[in-house]
């Protein structure tokens, strides 16, 4: 891709995320999240209604009259974005396929941080980090994310969400909000994202295509698996390996639910043919 297509394909992206970050999701995000940290601003007389647990009694006690603990939110918050750039996300048989679907709305939540002054940052991980890109805030910054969503070249075609969470806590020594792109066909990351849980505010979106979810029949079909590469013959007529495929995608796609169900993380399943607007909308919501 040449940079001026480049360009205007960030600009295209800049002008429908920015749009959906300023009118929807700005006021929603910043009400999810905000308040996440209280820091302890002055100490005044106390008032009638005031919460007797912010009284500070040292003070009290030294001027023989109630004063009470003011506390301030913390309001500069860090977002990370973590984005799977494994080969399973270039599948897609609707209009779009799913690194399309990951870039907009990673660019939509990136704009919604910037709008509340926060600072964004960003890794890109196959089996191994592709690119770290440190939380910084501003327009420009936003841009250069977008333009690595969009043409990123990954070293490998394979997943390790596990190594990306470990990544992920070994450089975010703050509190961060994170947000985890993926379309999680995995199913080695349970311990990490129960540690990752438990120091950031960790939400999976789970990105995927409605062909994905079954295997049609077509008879004898040559298929490739994206991320090993290995081609095979598949007979679809085959009942039974419709039936063990189908088992095996609802496996992967319950143990996600489970998984950041029970490490407190939240979880978001966007299909490429569905309004990803309405999916974080809600999910804002509901926190």
């Amino acid at each position: 891709m040449d940079t001026k297509e480049l360009l205007k394909k960030v600009r295209k992206i800049e002008i429908k995320t920015r749009r959906l970050s300023d009118h929807i999701f700005g006021g929603e995000y910043h009400s999810t999240f905000k308040g996440r940290g209280m820091t302890f601003s002055e100490v005044r007389q106390y008032q009638f209604g005031d919460d007797v647990r912010n009284i500070d009694w040292n003070v009290t006690a030294r001027y023989n009259e109630p004063y009470v603990k003011v506390f301030e939110e913390e309001r500069e918050l860090t977002m990370m974005l973590m984005v799977d750039v494994s080969a399973s996300e270039l599948f897609g048989t609707d209009q779009q396929i799913k690194k399309e679907i990951i870039t907009e709305i990673g660019a939509t939540l990136a704009f919604s941080a910037t709008q509340n002054n926060d600072k964004i940052g960003l890794i890109l991980f196959t089996d191994q980090i592709e690119l770290f890109i440190p939380p910084k805030k501003g327009r420009s910054h936003v841009l250069r994310i977008i333009r690595e969503l969009i043409e990123f070249k990954p070293l490998s075609k394979q997943t390790n969400i596990s190594d990306a969470l470990k990544f992920l806590s070994n450089v975010m020594k703050r509190k961060a909000i994170v947000f985890v792109l993926s379309d999680f066909i995995a199913d080695d990351y349970k311990q990490t994202l129960k540690i990752a849980a438990n120091k950031h505010d960790i939400t999976g979106i789970r990105v995927f295509d409605k062909h994905e979810e079954s295997i049609p029949n077509l008879g004898m079909v040559q298929m490739q698996d994206q991320e090993t590469g290995e081609l095979m013959l598949v007979n679809t007529n085959s009942k039974k390996i419709r039936q063990d495929y189908a088992n095996y995608y609802s496996n992967k796609v319950n143990f996600y639910k489970d998984t950041f169900a029970k490490s407190g993380a939240g979880a978001i399943n966007c299909r490429t043919d569905e309004s990803y607007v309405k999916k974080l909308l809600g999910y804002f919501k509901r926190r």
